[in-house]
């Protein structure tokens, strides 16, 4: 901005003292610009940051864009948020903004639903995505069917958020993931960003939106650093993501999963696999599309997802590319998930029912005739 401004005070000076002719000092004035612009869309200013920060941050500048954004959710307020994503909020935003509410999902949901019909841009935090099950009778049958069965009379513009799947030794009930339940679901869109950046973005275009947003978190990964524009951007909500070009294969994930796809793709680099690497980002609206050209140019998919295999987003996708490039299939579809069991407690349980690379290898492989 500073180069910007001291062009412009030269294109003036000799604007004003006829140090040119004045075609000359216009034509040099377009120039600067369409430099700057080109120089701007290059090199943006990036920071490193956590995942928690860059949630934080896309919050509070919508709350400051636009007051009838509001946060509520267990704790959010006076502990700062259980994941410290809404630290100091409260005392900017005041209590009217960000609100503590009861254990009581159900009735905060409902809450929320109605503030959303009446005009205002709800933010819904549960502190696990296990305990929205006790609040989807509201996200289901209300705010997912209301712009419905009003005839487009009332819109539900809300946020729901939180942590989704496991973080270690939790236990069967406080490491699921429903992305699948919730995408199953016309009227409700679901994001599952998986870096810093893409949360940033994706948040604050989930903010604006005017439909009901599941947007889900990994609770392992509000530590995670990763660069982020200083200045604002947003991200399209049903979008995906090329993260890496191949010419082997192509592996589809979204969310958490993709911090193992990194150590996976190492090891096939070493065996000298080239894997084109897909981020969903989000999984309703899917974008099938990018898979399937994708899997036009590598003819084998593998399919990373932390869900339970039956009814899965993996099942989707799946079918979405066998009706559209099935004749491009140079082997059948394999897709790597979640043992089809609760999750154990034992670490070495854990290990054993989760995604990890070693059966992602297997799964490239396998696909690969290798």
């Amino acid at each position: 901005m500073t180069v910007l401004k001291a062009a412009n005070m030269f294109i003036i000076i000799c604007w004003r003292h006829d140090y040119f002719d004045r075609q000359t000092v216009f034509i040099f004035y377009c120039f600067t610009i369409q430099a700057f612009v080109i120089f701007a869309a290059h090199f943006r200013v990036m920071r490193t940051i956590q995942f928690r920060e860059a949630l934080r941050e896309a919050l509070t500048e919508e709350m400051r864009r636009d007051d009838k954004v509001f946060l509520m959710g267990e704790e959010v307020a006076e502990y700062n948020g259980a994941y410290k994503v809404s630290q100091g909020m409260l005392a900017e935003f005041g209590e009217k903004r960000v609100i503590d509410t009861p254990i009581a999902e159900l009735g905060f949901a409902g809450i929320a639903v109605g503030a959303a019909m009446n005009g205002l841009r709800p933010i819904v935090e549960f502190m696990t995505f296990n305990f929205s099950l006790v609040a989807i009778d509201q996200v289901i049958n209300s705010a997912a069917k209301m712009n419905s069965m009003s005839g487009g009379q009332f819109t539900c513009p809300m946020v729901f958020r939180g942590p989704t799947g496991s973080a270690g030794q939790l236990g069967a009930q406080h490491s699921q993931n429903f992305e699948n339940w919730y995408a199953n679901t016309p009227g409700l869109k679901v994001v599952v960003p998986s870096n810093p950046y893409d949360a940033k973005g994706l948040l604050k275009s989930a903010i604006r939106d005017n439909d009901p947003v599941i947007f889900m978190e990994s609770e392992q990964m509000y530590g995670l650093k990763w660069e982020v524009p200083e200045e604002e951007y947003l991200l399209p909500i049903g979008q995906a993501h090329v993260v890496q070009e191949g010419s082997d294969v192509t592996i589809v994930s979204f969310g958490k999963m993709m911090r193992v796809l990194e150590d996976a793709d190492k090891a096939l680099k070493q065996d000298g696999i080239s894997a084109e690497i897909i981020d969903l980002r989000s999984v309703r609206p899917l974008d099938i599309e990018t898979i399937v050209k994708s899997v036009q140019k590598t003819n084998r998919l593998v399919i990373v997802e932390e869900a339970w295999p039956l009814a899965s987003i993996s099942s989707e996708i799946t079918y979405g590319v066998q009706k559209h490039a099935f004749d491009y299939l140079d082997a059948p579809i394999a897709r790597v998930t979640s043992r089809d069991v609760p999750l154990p407690y034992a670490p070495t349980l854990v290990e054993a029912y989760l995604p990890n690379v070693h059966r992602i290898v297997d799964a490239v492989k396998q696909v690969s005739y290798a």
